[in-house]
């Protein structure tokens, strides 16, 4: 039975365990996200917490501190710039990114460490520790509560902010609490797919679902079930392939948005 041989090693089981662990809060997160508009602010932050990995080795605390404190200097950074100038959100977040993922890489270059830059980029989910688990199992379950138990408030948040505001809701704690989950997210893939690939999971699925439906209700369990499925086969096709997970886990789902998008515009021609 060799389609039960990956699950005989220890480091397959746990690359499995997290994938799952993963899908949670990068799904759920991802719908509000491509509601909102904000697939470039994911990778404006994903990009921008490499300087906070760096300085957070440096400082010898853990990793996950730098990284987070890192991702809202980039979010804060981009709502101040954008509220105070006549340059474009967009055009201010890549500035940020590319400019805080250059510090990062600086930085980087100029000392000693056993972490390889492939690994910060990239991810090695077959070399997950107990601790990551641990610390992605917490950050899945507080960021997929909190959203679960806000999706009401984040959906008006999403479609009509004015709205939201007008009927009493705080915009400002919903605005910044996205950006903090979001960080949080983040930190949570980060020694699973690394701060390149972490972008992929926080846009495609939501991308995919919203391709399926046009239902909040619907969007979540479909962006959770399509990042799970997509996780799952990513590292198992891996192991035969001989092929990095990561990598692998983004084609798949790069695969599923693409038959999502073909059978979206074939239901158009026939509702025409």
């Amino acid at each position: 039975m060799d389609w039960l041989f990956p699950f005989q090693f220890a480091f397959m089981n746990k690359a499995f365990l997290m994938v799952a662990m993963i899908a949670v809060p990068t799904s759920l997160l991802s719908c509000f996200l491509v509601l909102k508009g904000w697939s470039l602010m994911g990778d404006a932050i994903s990009h921008a917490v490499l300087p906070g990995v760096v300085f957070a080795y440096l400082l010898n605390i853990p990793l996950i501190i730098g990284a987070f404190a890192a991702g809202m200097v980039c979010a804060l950074s981009v709502g101040f710039l954008s509220a105070n100038s006549r340059v474009k959100q967009d055009t201010v977040m890549g500035i940020v990114f590319s400019g805080m993922f250059g510090l990062g890489i600086v930085i980087y270059t100029k000392i000693s460490t056993e972490v390889h830059l492939d690994h910060i980029l990239f991810g090695n989910m077959l070399g997950v520790s107990a601790a990551d688990l641990w610390t992605t199992g917490v950050i899945a379950a507080l960021v997929g509560f909190v959203i679960l138990a806000k999706q009401r408030d984040f959906m008006l948040h999403a479609f009509d902010p004015v709205q939201a505001q007008a009927v009493g809701l705080r915009v400002g704690w919903l605005h910044y609490g996205l950006l903090a989950l979001m960080s949080l997210t983040i930190v949570a893939t980060l020694s699973a797919v690394g701060i390149i690939l972490s972008i992929g999971l926080l846009i495609a699925p939501g991308a995919i679902a919203f391709l399926l439906t046009r239902r909040l209700s619907l969007m979540l369990p479909i962006a959770f079930g399509v990042t799970l499925l997509a996780g799952l086969a990513g590292v198992y096709l891996s192991f035969f392939i001989d092929s990095a997970p990561a990598p692998t886990i983004i084609l798949m789902l790069t695969v599923i948005f693409i038959l999502a998008f073909i059978r979206a515009n074939l239901r158009a021609r026939q509702t025409v």
